[in-house]
């Protein structure tokens, strides 16, 4: 009865999350490109993702944990092990059962966002898009702002019906998502969309936003106050995708996972802000020439019945985005402060040090209605910042992560600037945070953290006050490498860094609170928790 829906909810792949995992599962492509594809090729992909930990089965986290949580690589034999012991109970058109499919699951959203293309028994490819994506996250630190760009790029080309997938909507939804909000400002001199109606843009089912924003505004009329249920919402959808199958649609895709997935691949564009602590999704104001350009740009599409030519559309880079630069605004450093005192008063000190070592465990996911879509790594900077500010009320912080037009963090600044700068009448200090683990923390954190110490004491060498200078590396585990580094760097340069992971950094500065002690005791308080 219900067997191929003609209708369906815009649903991205949640294995997929950030652009970060993304480009780790092209990396293992990089390899095999313009090879035709075998199932001894996947098996070899497979293979690398294993071993680097992309891509960690059931059996490999029941018998290896101490590798998987070390920075040990697998060897050869135990990742055949896990391979033979993890049997995928999985099939796709077009692919057989098993590994193959498996590979398919990885790579189809990778596929729609034009990065890569393949197919049984013919090349697999990586398109430009899927290179630029590659080489952004490869710089260090990782190029967040072409990252950005590249999504942005891919998005607002992206089609719901394109050959890749079965359904019948026809829109683009970031373009649908753009005239509606300058429909509702047009209408009612307020842009804002509210987070239970982002469900009505996931089940439209063409690209008349007119008719969408009326719906909308009709049913504001409607439901004053956006005083709605989820069931109420709920209700709406089902017969906007002409359906009563509540088994293939339920209430929690409709009205949560999906709206979730949705703002987070919207918000990689860094065109989208949230407002009223995250029950809204409105333009970002900085980004206006960008928002201008696409919606000038690409609201005519055309359409591709070709995965090759759909795949080839999508993976080509539209340079003009990577040369609008964003909005020029002299107050956005006193907006970062006043959001960073905001969150600071807002929230108990309890609740970010919840948040914090959620950023400790890999399995673990925030549920703050604002905090949750912000990317993890940004997210760990914001949430170091709130802390310090919370437990040492005379230090000066300094975040350098950029800003949405609400203050929210929307990734790291450019220009090898260090995370956080703080400063009180005792001390000057970086603060880096990193969720990198293993042998990488030395090359693209410790490096970098010796270099921003070395220019901070050096700019300071004129002043007339006497400051004690260090760092401070944050990070959810710090590995021995790590830990012999400081101590070398000590011995041969003099220069103070301090590694703590995450749950010790949270310890430390209960510590400092409680005895009213300034940053700089962080340092020496490291041993006492």
């Amino acid at each position: 009865m219900y067997k191929n829906e003609k209708y369906k909810i815009l649903s991205f792949s949640t294995t997929m999350r950030n652009p970060q995992r993304i480009a780790d599962f092209l990396k293992a492509l990089l390899s095999f490109e313009n090879h035709t594809l075998t199932h001894e090729i996947i098996m070899q992909i497979i293979f690398y993702l294993i071993k680097h930990k992309i891509y960690t089965p059931n059996y490999a986290n029941k018998h290896f944990k101490e590798i998987l949580e070390s920075d040990k690589m697998l060897d050869e034999v135990q990742i055949q092990e896990i391979i033979e012991n993890s049997p995928q109970e999985h099939k796709e058109a077009g692919f057989d059962k098993g590994w193959d499919s498996r590979f398919d699951t990885f790579y189809k959203l990778s596929m729609e966002f034009g990065f890569c293309f393949y197919a049984m028994g013919e090349p697999l490819v990586i398109s430009h898009t899927g290179h630029l994506l590659i080489d952004a996250t490869n710089e260090i630190p990782s190029n967040e702002a072409k990252i950005a760009n590249i999504f942005l790029n891919c998005l607002m080309k992206y089609q719901r019906n394109n050959p890749f997938r079965n359904v019948s909507n026809t829109n683009a939804p970031l373009i649908l998502l753009l005239n509606v909000l300058s429909k509702l400002q047009e209408k009612t001199q307020d842009s804002k969309l509210f987070i239970l109606e982002i469900p009505f843009l996931l089940c439209w089912r063409d690209d008349d936003y007119n008719a969408l924003a009326h719906y909308i505004l009709e049913f504001r009329k409607a439901y004053p106050s956006f005083a709605y249920s989820k069931e109420l919402i709920y209700e709406k959808c089902l017969k906007l995708l002409k359906t009563t199958n509540t088994k293939r649609f339920k209430l929690s895709q409709v009205c949560e996972e999906a709206v979730d997935e949705y703002i987070r691949k919207m918000r990689i564009t860094e065109i989208i802000s949230l407002r009223g602590n995250g029950r809204f999704i409105d333009f970002n104001t900085f980004e206006k020439s960008k928002i201008d350009y696409v919606l000038e740009h690409y609201s005519l599409y055309e359409k591709f019945d070709d995965k090759r030519a759909y795949f080839e559309y999508m993976g080509e880079i539209d340079s003009h985005i990577l040369e609008i630069k964003e909005q020029n605004y002299t107050n956005k450093d006193d907006l970062k402060q006043k959001t960073l005192q905001s969150f600071a008063t807002q929230y108990s000190k309890e609740q970010i040090y919840q948040e914090l070592s959620i950023l400790s465990h890999k399995n673990k996911t925030s549920k703050d209605e604002i905090l949750r879509f912000i990317p993890e790594p940004v997210r760990f900077e914001f949430l170091t910042a709130i802390a310090l500010k919370q437990h040492f009320g005379d230090l000066d912080i300094m975040p350098n992560y950029s800003i949405d037009d609400e203050g929210l963090p929307k990734c790291f600044a450019g220009g090898n600037k260090p995370d956080i700068i703080c400063k009180d009448k005792e001390s000057k200090s970086i603060v880096e945070v990193s969720l990198i683990c293993g042998k990488g923390q030395v090359n693209n954190e410790l490096l970098p953290i010796t270099r921003h110490l070395k220019e901070l004491i050096n700019s300071s060498q004129n002043s007339h006050l006497k400051h004690s200078f260090f760092a401070i590396f944050i990070a959810p585990k710090i590995y021995e490498d790590s830990k012999r580094y400081v101590k070398f760097i000590k011995f041969d340069e003099g220069l103070e860094i301090k590694n703590m992971d995450i749950l010790e950094f949270i310890q430390n500065i209960k510590i400092a609170y409680t005895q009213n002690q300034v940053i700089k005791n962080l340092c020496i308080q490291r041993n006492l928790g």
